[in-house]
């Protein structure tokens, strides 16, 4: 059984360094390499089960995103984009990878991790052999925005663990059915004790300006972005939407597999934004696509 190395790596934005935590999984002279990147508010513990369902098969990376978990914040919280979180990847993949011209990595990304992945995979000359997108695509629903945009804002603070673990389920229902034990270790991974003795949630509340400065223009101009570089990728590619999600429409869906990589797409009944793949239900479909 492979249990999980706690690394971290330096990188670099335009207000200077910070280090990036990530979690490892499986044989570390394994030559293949799978990288998951989780949701923005998420934590790389997101995918313990899945990692350790894979670990005989890959190198499991799975990175806190800058701002999140036991990764640095910025000191600059209008960096918090997707362009700053590829530079960073890319820096953590340079450390993980093996050297020589072949050297690739699968990817898995949950909604913000997709859109790294996505941005990722649309470059020249980029190393991701096989993409899924976890409920993610170009077109983002401005209501569905918004709704995480206002929760991540929150500066909230409970007297008690089981006060703010009742806070993460009760904004985290859309995930679908879990286990008692498995909420548990959903608020877990993302709940901390501040110096008071307060529980409070992982991450930088900086995280929320850019959501906030975002206008109508810009959000335009970031589809028009996102789908120039959905169409540039050319591996193949798994798009996977919750039945239920608000944040990937079925239209937007439908079209994926029409353009660029024409992902095939799986839809899991019972759930929103966005799958968590800790069951082995879903956990299949990973392994199908990857290694099937």
């Amino acid at each position: 059984m492979f249990e999980a190395k706690i690394k971290s790596v330096q990188c670099l934005s335009l207000a200077g360094l910070h280090r990036m935590s990530y979690k490892e999984w499986g044989d570390e002279s394994n030559p293949n390499v799978l990288m998951c990147v989780h949701g923005v508010t998420r934590v790389g513990d997101d995918f313990d089960a899945m990692a350790r369902a894979l670990a005989n098969d890959y190198r499991v990376i799975c990175p806190d995103v800058v701002g999140r978990g036991r990764s640095d914040w910025l000191k600059n919280p209008q960096l918090y984009r997707i362009p700053q979180y590829v530079s960073d990847i890319v820096t953590l993949l340079a450390r993980v990878l093996p050297d020589g011209e072949k050297s690739s990595v699968d990817w898995f990304g949950t909604s913000m991790g997709g859109l790294i992945g996505l941005g990722l995979a649309s470059l020249p000359d980029n190393p991701v052999r096989k993409l899924i997108l976890n409920d993610i695509g170009p077109v983002l629903a401005p209501m569905a925005l918004q709704r995480i945009g206002d929760y991540i804002g929150q500066d909230l603070r409970f007297n008690t663990f089981d006060e703010a673990a009742k806070f993460i389920r009760d904004v985290s229902l859309t995930f679908g059915e879990h286990t008692e034990e498995e909420w548990h270790k959903l608020a877990t991974d993302v709940l901390r004790q501040d110096k008071d003795g307060k529980w409070v949630r992982h991450y930088d509340m900086g995280l929320a300006l850019p959501f906030r400065s975002a206008t109508p223009e810009s959000a335009e101009a970031d589809e028009a972005m996102l789908w120039a570089a959905y169409d540039a990728i050319r591996c193949p590619t798994l798009l996977v939407r919750g039945a239920e999600s608000d944040l990937l429409s079925p239209e937007t869906a439908a079209l994926m597999t029409q353009r660029g990589p024409k992902a095939q797409l799986v839809e899991i009944a019972g759930v929103g934004h966005a799958p968590t793949f800790i069951h082995d239900d879903q956990i299949a479909i990973v392994k199908q696509f990857l290694l099937g």
